[in-house]
């Protein structure tokens, strides 16, 4: 297969599908957005993708918690349909939001392949509010499709519900199964829980993982803001550096690559 086509959910608060489509598209994959009611009014749709994408944004208001309600209605209308999909070897992406809802879901972290069990949780910021920044990222895991050839990342964070626990025999798991994929870093270290760089507490700095499989993947910050070069919080600074050094000026950033690998993975 050439060219994958994306479905990236949409409705009821989500508001970075559109982004999210125009990094896929970029990427070189053929994206759609499609309402979460009309997936639900014909499921068939799903057999028409190779991806599908939460994107970020606040999907019913974060009323009964971040992702949960849209989690409920997907179990509830979709789960049959999205068991199957990813038994067909397809990849399933969760940003910020999206990362929420396939937690409540239970697709991650999929310890021994039992989907639909929640294990995990991403609970509110240790400083109780929104972070919304730059934060650097260190790459783990071996698995990860869509993080395949990253080693290091900056990447915006923007939630109010990021911090990743779990039990400390689930964390064991995850380590040992090589299913943490992405760190919150400082500088040449990690973070090690220091704010602002671990952005909201999160656990062992656990910034993104993925199910044993690494076709499952969902991360809190958002690749999606940063595949152009204009996009990156210093470009102006990196612009004149580059020109002084005689340097081409590149057009994209570094977090399209998550998007490519994407694509690639059915080439």
């Amino acid at each position: 297969m050439a060219i994958p086509r994306v479905l990236v959910l949409t409705g009821y608060g989500i508001n970075c599908d559109e982004e999210t489509a125009f990094a896929f598209e970029k990427a070189g994959a053929l994206p759609q957005i499609i309402h979460v009611n009309d997936l639900i009014k014909n499921p068939q749709l799903l057999k028409s993708f190779e991806i599908l994408s939460f994107p970020g944004g606040f999907s019913y208001g974060d009323d009964t918690g971040s992702g949960n309600a849209l989690a409920n209605k997907i179990r509830n209308n979709l789960w049959e349909n999205l068991l199957e999909f990813i038994d067909e070897k397809k990849l399933v992406i969760g940003i910020c939001n999206g990362f929420q809802v396939i937690t409540n879901l239970g697709l991650l972290p999929g310890i021994d392949k039992k989907y639909g069990e929640r294990s995990v949780a991403l609970a509110h910021n240790n400083t109780a509010r929104y972070e919304c920044r730059w934060i650097s990222l260190k790459n783990f895991s071996k698995k990860c499709v869509f993080t395949k050839g990253i080693d290091n990342i900056s990447l915006p964070v923007a939630h109010g519900e990021g911090k990743f626990t779990a039990s400390q025999q689930v964390l064991e798991k995850l380590g040992v199964k090589d299913q943490i994929v992405l760190k919150y870093a400082k500088r040449e270290s990690l973070a090690n829980g220091e704010f602002p760089f671990n952005p909201n507490g999160a656990m062992l700095d656990i910034a993104g993982i993925c199910d044993e499989t690494g076709r499952i993947f969902g991360l809190m910050p958002h690749p999606e803001r940063n595949i152009l070069f204009t996009q990156q919080d210093n470009w102006p600074l990196q612009k004149e550096i580059l020109k002084r050094a005689g340097a081409e000026i590149p057009e994209d950033s570094s977090g399209l690559k998550i998007f490519k690998n994407a694509v690639d993975f059915f080439k």
